[in-house]
This record gives C-alpha cells, structure tokens and sequence, in this order.
C-alpha cells in the first residue's frame, strides 16, 4: 500500500517537475538582469557611428496613392545621444504627474517620453524607463497620427509635416497643445492633443475645406520600432505586435513570427485598439469609430528594419466650405492592471483588458491578482500579501487537505497489515493487489489521497508565478531584508557565502538564502512520513528537496517565499492532522536514520 502512495506521489511530483522545467526553464534571466542588458544594449547601439544624415529625414520611395507614407528614420541612425536628437527638432512639452517628454512637432509624433514612476533598476537613483524614442536613434519607438491624401487635397499631415503650435506649448491635464497646418488648396488642419493623468492621449483633427470642391482623405495611424527587447520572450508572456479588432478578435504576432510573416492584415473594423506590447508597458493606438479602419501588422527591412502596427480609415469627404473631425487616442504607458480596466470600461475600448497577458488560465490568474492586490493595500507589502494569500488558499482547501491527510495517517496504521500481504502474496501480484484492495475497503483509505496536496499546488503555483511575471505592480516591489524585487530572483547565492566573496557567479548557481530555506522545508514535510521501501522511490524522494532546489533558484522571489512558506504550513498542518488520528510523524525517526552511521558489511 505504502508503496502505491508513493509510487502515485512520485508520477505527480515527476509531472510538475516536467511541467516546470517546459514551461518555466526557458525564464529569461532575472529582471535586473533583462534590464541590465537592455541598458547596455542601449548604451552600445548609442555609441555606433553611422552615414550623416538628419534624424527624421525620410528619403525613401514615395508612398504609393491610398497607402500609409512611409516611416521617418528608415534610412537613418544619428551617433548622437537622446537629448542631442531631441535638440534637432522643434518640441512642444509634455509634463504630467505620470508622464515627461515632448511631442516632435515634425510629424506631430509622440517620440519622446519617460515614465515618472518607473525606474530602470531596483536603485531610486537610476534614469526613468524612456518608452518613446526618436526614430533617428538606434531604439527609435514612435506613434504617429497623419492623413493620406490625393492630388486634389494636396499635400496633407505626414511625418514630414512642420505643425505650428497655436497658443500654449506645454502639454499637461489641464492645458491641451493646439496644432496647426494649411496647405495651398485650401485645407486647414488642427490637432489638439490633451492627456489624462495618467497614460492616454487623445488626438482631435479638425479639417476644415475653405476650397470650392469636395475632399476626400483617410486617416492613418501608427506605432513603429526600430529595436526589440534585449532579452527575447518566452511563450509565458507574449511581447510584440498586439491588437483586438473586427471580427478576428484578439491578434498577438512575436517579433520572431512577424519577421518571418512580413506582414499580418485582418478584416476591417469599426472598433477596438493595437500597437506594440511590451512585458509592462505598451504603446497602442484607438482609432475612431465613427469611420471603418484597416489594421495591418508588418515587419519592414527597407532601410531600417521595423516593426509597425497601424491602421487606414475609409475615406472621409469633407465638402467645400465645410469642416470633418476625427479623434484617436493613444496609449503610451505602464500595463498597470487597475488603470488599464478603467480604460477599457469608462471609454468602451473593446476588450482593452488583454493588453495584458492573463493566459489560458485568466480565471485562476485574474483572482489571484485580485486577491493579492487587495490584501497589498492593507498590509502595504506585496511579500506579506503573498504570506496571507497562501494562507488563505490552505483554509480554501482545507477540507479536502484535511481528507487527504487524515487518509495518509490511516495508511500509517495499516501499514503492518500491508506488509503482511506483500509477504504472503510475494509471488502473486494479482492476488497481492487484490488483497490490498480489500484492505483499502475495508479500512476505508483513499490511496490517491496523498496526490491531491501536491496536486492543488499546481494551479496556484503557476497562477501566482504568473501574477509575478506579467504584471507591473509586482516589479521592483520589496520584501524584506535583502530581497528588493519580489519578481526578481533571490539576488544571494551560497556559493559565495552570500556576499561575502567578492565573486560573479554563474546564473545556475546562484542559489539564495529563499530557495535554500524552500528546499530545507520541501526535504521536511517530505520526511513526516516513512522512507519508501522501494530504493529507487527512496533515492527520488531524497534528492527531490536538492533539484527543486536549484530550479526553483532562478525564479521570482515571491514564488520562493510562497512555496516555502506553503511547505511550513503542510507541515504543521499534516502534523495536527496525523496526531488527531493517532499516526505516528516519522520526521524525526527519518532524520536521525537518514543521518545514522550504516554499519559495514563486516559489522
């Protein structure tokens, strides 16, 4: 019977260790670590010389009729830093309580802005995260609203177009920036940009026809990059072009499949929103509904190699003597859970909810933030909320725990009786199932019963290891003591004494203080019951604490804490449960035999 138990505990435990190690191990390095590379490969590229040219110049082929101009910066890199490329263009501010920068006012792009509350590293002292960069520089990252036109609108608002500001030249909440331009066929164009306090913009653009014939132009949109993420994603989190529209919904194309693709162009639309996504942050355009839109996700190599979503209106007329308008809006921010939902409903943008990546399993993983989130703002600490969540998962589940270890303690009795059969039916597994059957009947044990508290761990644990790693409010949030990040790994290793040898160790050995304390309470709550017989479940069950060890050093703190701190409540919860029932708890007895002297084969 014993052997059962175990032989089902060992199949789940080698299960979640295979689901693991497929769907976790690919974990790109820690968040500093993904950071740190994306700073130095920034630096890097910052440094490369190129051909002279200007930043902005666009000296490719000419758009063809009807279609979206082509891109500013495709032929260009500038050797100069971000504020020198800033310097060469005529700026209007942004300045708002989430957001500094700059609209270019060739183009009317936004290409310019930093997140206030963000910082690059766990250090309060390190540069703010630049999400929009000009096109000129090597991480160039833009959104850009024009218009296309014909020979009859003459020439309309592109990326090459100098607006004038008209009135105040500082974007905040409360002080739109007005923008105009005129042509020499009689249009008049004025866009307004205004700003929540937040992360969204939105663009209004006012044509108005002073000539003597009708007009007709689409409105076009578009969010392009240069350069992706240093660190490529994993099929846990998708990063790349992203857009919910028409009937074909929710679109997400990596930037390895958009390369191969070149280009993704789904039905038209009277709705929804796409752009560019990033693991917490994202620049995404809405366009307007009062007119249908072509969406369109593309990967270009002419000149520069880019990647683009974008959007074409239908035509709209605009008679003579007469003015159109039609307003787009923009995301440019942090994928902050709470604010993005509050977009989605309080200005209708179809399922806007997906920008962030809940997975398959968003009806455990939504909760689960949910949960967390709001034991944060009493505890004012995400790593105690994990502490209370964990708790509150164990009473959740507490009866059927409660069954599975008052079975596995009736077990322990019985235990004597199993091994008579085994002995009495040594020769005849048949027979010997057979009887253990019966016993099990008889004495009313489950023996599936000691799979289900390993069981039930699975799904929280991927669920809060994907709270950890998606969304924005868990990055550089602190514990205590030395962990600073609990969506970053245990920073300690020790391999050099936690700091005290002055060495870089390698990743796979950065074993920290977290995920030795996880393993010591694995090792425990696996020794409250008796060793295997069998030798090779005996070997598994002792070096299960050591890998688990290992792979679980590399992933986010909170996740660390959270199993470890689960551990120490199974084991206190088992304990109770096997004295109520009259068990015996093994744990000591298998500690001091684990470490007890074997005698020779000469003793």
């Amino acid at each position: 019977m014993e052997n059962n138990r175990n032989f089902f505990i060992t199949i789940a435990l080698s299960v979640l260790i295979l689901a693991v190690w497929q769907y976790f191990y690919v974990l790109p390095r820690s968040e500093q670590q993904r950071e740190a590379a994306r700073i130095e490969q920034q630096r890097v590229e910052e440094q490369k010389k190129a051909a002279g040219t200007n930043p902005g110049t666009d000296t490719g082929t000419p758009a063809a009729p009807g279609a979206i101009p082509n891109a500013p910066g495709t032929d260009a890199v500038t050797p100069a830093g971000r504020e020198q490329a800033l310097a060469t263009t005529t700026r209007a501010k942004i300045d708002t309580p989430s957001l500094e920068g700059s609209i270019n006012l060739t183009g009317a792009r936004l290409d310019d802005l930093k997140l206030k509350h963000y910082t690059e590293t766990v250090d309060k002292n390190s540069p703010e995260i630049s999400l929009l960069n000009p096109a000129a520089l090597p991480n160039g990252y833009y959104a850009e609203i024009g218009f296309v036109g014909n020979d009859k609108t003459g020439a309309v608002p592109g990326p090459e177009t100098v607006w004038a500001v008209d009135g105040n030249a500082t974007l905040t909440p409360t002080t739109p920036v007005t923008l105009t331009y005129s042509n020499d066929k009689g249009l008049t164009f004025k866009r307004t940009f205004s700003v929540d306090t937040n992360y969204m913009f939105t663009v209004s653009d006012t044509v108005q026809n002073a000539g003597t014939a009708a007009v007709s132009l689409s409105n076009y949109g578009r969010v392009t990059r240069f350069d992706k993420p240093a660190v490529a994603s994993t099929y846990v989190l998708h990063e790349g072009l992203i857009g919910f529209t028409g009937t074909e919904g929710l679109q997400e194309h990596k930037y390895a499949s958009i390369e191969k693709d070149k280009q993704f162009t789904p039905g038209k639309s009277t709705d929804g929103w796409l752009g560019i996504t990033d693991k917490y942050w994202a620049v995404t355009l809405v366009p307007t509904e009062k007119q249908p839109f072509q969406p369109r996700y593309a990967y270009f190599e002419d000149g520069r190699h880019r990647y683009q979503s974008d959007f074409l209106t239908d035509p709209i007329t605009v008679d003579a003597g007469q003015s159109a308008t039609v307003e787009s809006e923009i995301f440019a921010g942090a994928k902050e859970v709470a604010k993005i939902n509050a977009y989605a409903e309080d200005r209708h943008i179809k399922r806007f909810d997906l920008l962030i990546d809940w997975g398959w399993f968003h009806f455990i993983t939504k909760p689960m933030f949910w949960l967390i989130d709001t034991l944060y703002k009493f505890f004012g600490n995400f790593g105690l909320a994990i502490l209370a969540t964990t708790v509150i998962v164990k009473a959740i589940f507490f009866p059927l725990a409660n069954k599975s270890y008052a079975s596995m303690a009736n077990m322990k009795k019985v235990q004597p009786k199993m091994l008579e059969i085994r002995e009495k039916y040594a020769d005849d597994k048949m027979k010997q199932q057979q009887a253990m059957m019966e016993l099990y009947k008889t004495e009313k044990i489950n023996p599936l019963a000691g799979c289900w508290p390993v069981a039930l761990q699975i799904p929280v644990f991927f669920s809060l290891y994907k709270v950890l790693y998606i969304t924005i409010e868990m990055r550089h949030a602190p514990f205590f003591g030395w962990i600073q990040d609990l969506a970053a790994p245990d920073p300690t290793s020790l391999f050099n004494l936690f700091g005290l040898i002055p060495v870089t160790l390698p990743h796979m050995l950065m074993i920290g203080v977290w995920p030795l304390i996880m393993g010591v309470t694995m090792f425990l709550q696996m020794r409250m019951n008796p060793t295997p017989p069998d030798p090779t479940q005996a070997a598994i069950f002792t070096w299960m604490p050591v890998i688990f060890t290992f792979m679980m050093a590399g992933f986010p703190a909170g996740l660390v804490i959270y199993w470890a701190w689960n551990n120490t409540l199974s084991i206190l919860q088992q304990g109770v449960i096997m004295k109520r029932q009259g068990a015996k708890i093994e744990l000591w007895d298998n500690l001091v035999a684990l470490f007890r002297k074997k005698p020779s084969p000469a003793e």
